[in-house]
């Protein structure tokens, strides 16, 4: 049996198990017992798809889709039993975590399309420092002092450096998940322009001999802001894929497959603005050594990791749960 094939046999089964769930979630009070058995009967139904689709189709979109058809009917059974700081830690440690790791390619093309933007704004700058007068606003190219940077009179410019390169990054990310409905042209460019920013900004602080200074007071917090970025960004790659590539699926079903599927991306990534925002408020313009604030960028990276992994190890604990139910 072929992925089309599959589709076509289960696919009934599914959109009713999905009307099911709608029903069972906003009108509670109208579920009969005959509702309830056939909900359990579809669910354990869709389980079984899940598995096989995981085990013959493990790159198609059905998997992706009826894995989280199968979450949300799971979460159904359960949810009378979780209290909502539960569901919120559900979401952080296993829903978003899932989502992340099943649009991960998504994700590192957002971080490729930032690096070639930064990369050749770095490299135009180094051969022609003149160059970041047409690179960077105006503003920027006229504000920044690198010869400030780490002064100790705390003069150095946190309002235009942090403006400049991270401050706005809430509303990058938005425009980057929001730019997925334009087919993810308009994710290409957000991402693209704000790589060219920093690289711009990195090589002016380099040909100043200002480079471990500048990277210092950057990354503590940028490491963070820059993942989010990248994640809200895969998010918008993800929906304008699947508004140019459809696949088995219409266009109208992939926008609302997708689009809810890119919003908790971006939803996940607000803990890490959160985090970061308090990293550049306090750590980054502290009179502290210049090793203390690599030493936070090293660890914001390791707490990183560990969280991605450790978010990994659930969300398959829950798929094995899934799969034997």
């Amino acid at each position: 049996m072929n992925v089309k094939q599959f589709i076509k046999k289960h696919r009934d089964d599914w959109k009713q198990l999905e009307q099911l769930v709608a029903t069972m979630h906003k009108r509670k009070k109208d579920v009969t017992a005959s509702t309830i058995d056939q909900f359990y009967r579809l669910y354990q139904k869709a389980a079984q798809n899940l598995s096989y689709s995981q085990t013959y189709f493990p790159r198609e979109e059905v998997t992706f889709y009826l894995n989280g058809l199968v979450s949300k009917a799971h979460n159904i059974l359960y949810k009378d039993q979780m209290s909502s700081i539960q569901q919120v830690r559900h979401f952080f440690t296993t829903t978003f975590i899932r989502l992340l790791w099943e649009q991960w390619k998504f994700v590192i093309a957002a971080f490729m399309l930032f690096t070639i933007g930064a990369v050749g704004s770095y490299i135009a700058v180094v051969q022609d420092p003149q160059s970041m007068y047409a690179i960077l606003p105006p503003e920027v190219a006229h504000g920044v002092d690198p010869d400030s940077l780490g002064s100790n009179n705390g003069s150095w410019d946190s309002s235009v450096m942090s403006a400049s390169i991270m401050s706005n990054n809430i509303q990058v990310a938005i425009m980057a998940f929001v730019g997925g409905i334009t087919f993810g042209l308009l994710t290409v460019y957000v991402l693209i322009y704000n790589g060219i920013l920093v690289g711009a900004l990195a090589a002016l602080f380099w040909t100043h001999g200002k480079s471990y200074e500048f990277w210092a007071y950057i990354i503590p917090h940028g490491m963070i802001e820059l993942t989010a970025i990248f994640i809200a960004g895969g998010a918008g790659l993800l929906m304008g894929y699947k508004l140019f590539v459809p696949g088995h699926f219409s266009r109208g079903y992939q926008l609302k497959v997708n689009a809810k599927r890119s919003v908790q991306l971006l939803l996940g990534t607000i803990p890490l603005f959160i985090i970061a925002g308090i990293i550049e408020g306090f750590i980054t313009p502290a009179p502290i050594p210049l090793e203390a604030k690599y030493f936070v960028a090293f660890a914001t990276v390791l707490g990183l990791f560990f969280y991605f992994m450790i978010g990994k190890r659930l969300f398959l604990r829950e798929i094995g749960r899934l799969d034997g139910a």
